[in-house]
């Protein structure tokens, strides 16, 4: 048989082979997802069981154990000052541990899910809009948030303007310059764009948004009458008014909204869980009376435990009306 003819012979076999091929590499592709769903996590994670956020590694080689935890809280205007109000907690936090554990400054939101998807942030608080692009880029996992001794938890978006400014309602939004936090704030700006529109305001239509970078900023802001009026988060500006930033004569509120979950407290998905119940102890065994974390937090007395399904549900529901994907091009 001369070789072009048994070439002749085995090209029918060959050709189904090639025309099965992208099938069984669908199949593949399938099975693979069925054994790592994911939802709207990033393709570095698995969520097997089903409750939003990343699974620890199935292999323990993976299971990340270090000597020092990076700690940071979510971006404030003075990371300095935060540095200091965290150090009682820091000190327990190393108390039940055994590990060294450093303050880490952050200076944007996408700043800090970045250190944890890149592994250099081991325990964060992120701030309410920023933790459902945490927990889905960055692997993060929410287990508690600070409360008082019954439970309750949470704070408000509150619409500020100058006492000066002629501003009575939300009419009078119209036309005027209001200061958004930055895309990624719930009460900064992702409940704004959801909100206002069912009464009669359009950010972006209706008025002019300019991004401070901070709830601080904002509300100084405000204060200065470089901005026409700003949406806040209340625990903020109330702990801004406490330390004398600003002058509470200066400002009114035009519109406050109902709560919203707090700072998440999490860790990084792919820590030794052995590490995670001591993280999980220190936090929960924290005593908050008579710490400069105590007295900075107003009528927060503990941290209690969260989970990221349930207690963000009123996030995600804000987010999703706003057509929020967790994207890192969108967290930008």
């Amino acid at each position: 048989m001369t070789l072009h003819k048994a070439l002749a012979q085995r090209a029918p076999a060959a050709l189904a082979l090639f025309l099965l091929l992208p099938l069984a590499l669908f199949s593949l592709s399938t099975q693979a997802q069925e054994a790592c769903p994911r939802g709207d996590l990033d393709t570095l994670y698995c969520d097997r069981d089903g409750d939003l956020v990343a699974d620890r590694p199935e292999d323990e080689s993976q299971w990340v154990d270090p000597d020092t935890l990076i700690f940071a809280y979510t971006p404030v205007e003075d990371p300095a000052i935060y540095a200091d109000i965290w150090q009682p907690f820091i000190d327990h936090l190393e108390a039940v541990t055994g590990r060294d554990v450093r303050f880490f400054a952050v200076q944007s939101n996408a700043a800090q899910v970045e250190a944890m998807r890149s592994g250099r942030l081991h325990i964060a608080g992120y701030s309410t809009g920023t933790t459902a692009f945490a927990v889905n880029l960055a692997g993060a996992v929410p287990f508690a948030l600070m409360g008082s001794d019954d439970g309750r938890f949470g704070y408000t978006l509150q619409l500020y303007t100058h006492v000066d400014s002629g501003i009575d309602s939300m009419e009078d939004l119209k036309g005027k310059r209001v200061a958004h936090t930055s895309p990624t704030s719930n009460s900064g700006n992702q409940a704004p764009r959801a909100l206002f529109p069912e009464m009669g305001i359009v950010p972006d239509e209706d008025y002019e948004v300019v991004y401070s970078g901070s709830h601080d900023q904002s509300m100084l802001g405000v204060v200065a009458q470089d901005y026409d009026a700003a949406p806040v988060a209340s625990e903020v500006v109330e702990r801004m008014a406490a330390r004398g930033l600003y002058d509470e004569e200066d400002v009114k509120i035009i519109y406050e909204s109902d709560s919203f979950p707090t700072t998440s407290y999490t860790y990084a998905h792919n820590l030794h869980p052995d590490l995670v119940d001591k993280i999980e102890e220190a936090f929960f065994s924290f005593d908050f009376a008579g710490t400069a974390l105590g007295e900075e937090f107003e009528g927060v007395e503990k941290f209690i435990p969260i989970n990221y399904e349930e207690h963000w549900r009123v996030i995600r529901t804000i987010q999703a009306a706003n057509g929020v994907r967790y994207t890192r091009d969108d967290l930008e």
